[in-house]
């Protein structure tokens, strides 16, 4: 735990015991077994307990990352532990976690490009069954990507620009554009989340009973899922900047949120122009 013992006379981070580990894996299983039991509507003795475990569990997961994070924090402002070599080291974890959710939209791309390049594959009777043999599958009325798809594609590519002016102004002492760029970035990011929200309550076609509903929200969901944690994330880096905690040569917290944002615009390029723009072509269009 941060503060437990003095810096060392070394550049490396020898982390002091902490209970968030285990407390963490304690929650983490709680948070499962609950939703497995609200999920199967499992009832003892007539009383449902899956939503109140569910519940708990999300409050324990979330109190231990507070917890957690705030530990990290505290080591690298106070306790002096994140040192060049540290945040190298740092800076590897990141990119690697960033790979790792790479791969969870390569799963979803290759299952919309496997139905929607082959709609017709004679080897699946069923797909061909389902989808008529073409793409967009028959019966499915298709969004028009050149209305709220380009608007929120507007929308992410200018919070970049604005992330992006946020973090020169910080390498530049400027803390009011380090300041004014996250206010903005987190505005568009609400903003994004709430168009997409807009649509997919008016959306044609659902989750289940075709595989274009499924692959569609399960793509474009699970990147606003993103867009919502990186939000979140920015929001933190702006109440660090009001209190002070990010300079010039010291603001890696704020430069790993940047990075979360940058891929978050990213994968939305490809979602737009794969999922929403050629998806679509040839279908029936809503209007």
């Amino acid at each position: 735990m941060a503060g437990a013992h003095a810096k060392p006379n070394h550049d490396y981070h020898l982390v002091d015991p902490s209970p968030w580990p285990i407390a963490g894996a304690a929650a983490a299983f709680v948070l499962a077994a609950g939703g497995i039991l609200w999920m199967k509507h499992i009832s003892f003795g007539g009383f449902k307990p899956g939503s109140y475990i569910f519940g708990a569990g999300l409050l324990g997961v979330l109190y231990v990352m507070f917890s957690w994070w705030s530990d990290v924090i505290k080591e690298a402002e106070y306790g002096g532990f994140h040192t060049r070599v540290v945040q190298i080291s740092h800076r590897y974890g990141m990119i690697l976690f960033i790979a790792s959710e790479v791969m969870f939209f390569v799963a979803w791309f290759w299952a919309f490009f496997d139905a929607s390049l082959f709609p017709g594959f004679a080897d699946q009777y069923s797909r061909v069954e389902f989808t008529g043999g073409v793409w967009p599958p028959k019966g499915i009325e298709a969004l028009d990507p050149w209305h709220f798809p380009l608007l929120n594609t507007l929308i992410l590519l200018t919070s970049g620009t604005t992330v992006t002016w946020a973090h020169h102004a910080l390498l530049n002492d400027d803390h009011f554009g380090l300041k004014a760029g996250l206010i903005l970035t987190i505005l568009l990011g609400a903003t994004f989340t709430g168009v997409q929200a807009y649509e997919y309550a008016h959306a044609p076609f659902a989750f289940k009973g075709s595989i274009y509903g499924s692959t569609f929200f399960m793509a474009t969901g699970f990147h606003g899922f993103h867009v919502i944690i990186g939000t979140i994330f920015l929001t933190v880096c702006l109440a660090r900047a009001f209190a002070g905690q990010f300079s010039k040569k010291q603001h890696i917290g704020f430069e790993f949120a940047a990075w979360y944002w940058h891929f978050v615009d990213v994968v939305w390029l490809f979602l737009f122009s794969c999922i929403y723009v050629w998806g679509s072509w040839g279908g029936v269009i809503e209007h």
